[in-house]
């Protein structure tokens, strides 16, 4: 019984503007539309404006594509803040001890392992587990909500990836530490690191949406904060990044990843305002 319950289709009130209507809007008890700041009912209102010219779904388009020039912005100040950082050696204290420990701890079979792992996190893995799961929740919840937050999520995550390393060119760890295959691209940031932390925290944030058991959220945020961590020190251990780049991927993925949820946020409280004036369609 519990089998056929999860494989049935969806009702009417789980998909579309109404499904997220009443399944996205909260988290356990907090209700994402419910901006308890000036700040926040500022931006609330501005985005409901905008999205009455253009529709919420343009709206949210043209919202993160905004904040992917916040996040660009944000890389160049943690690029100019690392580079000083840098200068003054102070990696020193934290880059080649640990790069060091990682050399002490290998062996040819666990190489092989972590290799096989952090491939996961690269080029061909986070866009297939992406784009799968993009595919998945647009379909399930007949929503172009989840294609949005993803691909956004994604092409945000690859443009600080690539200014990063245009703005750094920092040298990767020497190859006689690194286990082959090399990397051949600069080292600031790890773009394993950013673009895991990036696609998992979508992709759990997606999920948790709709899942009403504390336990089962609970387990889906831990299962992509242990992914984002091991991606990130499997590229230490590997010796193709330096501690300090992993460490910055993960302040630059959270920050852009803060922006997405926000940009979902606004998006929902326009349709809870369009809704009380009987404006949502039915999909």
């Amino acid at each position: 019984m519990a089998e056929k319950k999860i494989l049935a289709p969806p009702g009417p009130d789980e998909v579309g503007p109404r499904g997220e209507l009443e399944q996205d809007r909260r988290v356990g008890k907090q209700d994402l539309t419910d901006w308890r700041t000036p700040l926040g009912e500022f931006f609330a209102a501005v985005f409901y404006r905008i999205s009455r010219l253009l529709g919420p779904n343009k709206a949210l388009v043209l919202l993160l594509l905004v904040g992917a020039v916040i996040a660009a912005t944000l890389t160049y100040v943690v690029s100019e803040v690392y580079e000083a950082v840098t200068e003054a050696d102070g990696v020193a204290l934290l880059d080649q001890p640990l790069l060091d420990a990682s050399l002490g701890l290998r062996s040819p079979g666990l190489d092989a392992a972590v290799t096989g792992y952090t491939d996961v996190g690269g080029v061909i893995g986070m866009p297939v587990i992406a784009v799968t799961v993009m595919l998945f929740l647009a379909i399930r919840r007949r929503s172009w909500t989840p294609v949005i937050l993803i691909v956004s999520a994604g092409a945000g995550s690859l443009l600080m990836t690539v200014a990063g390393k245009e703005l750094i060119g920092r040298a990767r760890p020497e190859r006689a530490d690194a286990v082959p295959p090399y990397e051949t691209s600069p080292s600031f940031p790890s773009g394993h690191t950013l673009n895991a932390t990036v696609i998992a925290g979508i992709v759990a944030y997606l999920l948790i949406l709709r899942q009403s058991a504390v336990v089962t959220r609970v387990l889906t945020i831990a299962i992509a904060a242990i992914f984002v961590v091991t991606i990130g020190i499997s590229r230490v251990f590997l010796g193709h990044h330096w501690f300090t780049d992993v460490l910055a991927a993960w302040i630059l993925g959270a920050a852009w990843l803060a922006v997405v949820i926000t940009g979902h946020r606004l998006y929902l409280t326009t349709r809870k305002r369009d809704a009380q004036h009987g404006e949502v369609p039915a999909s």
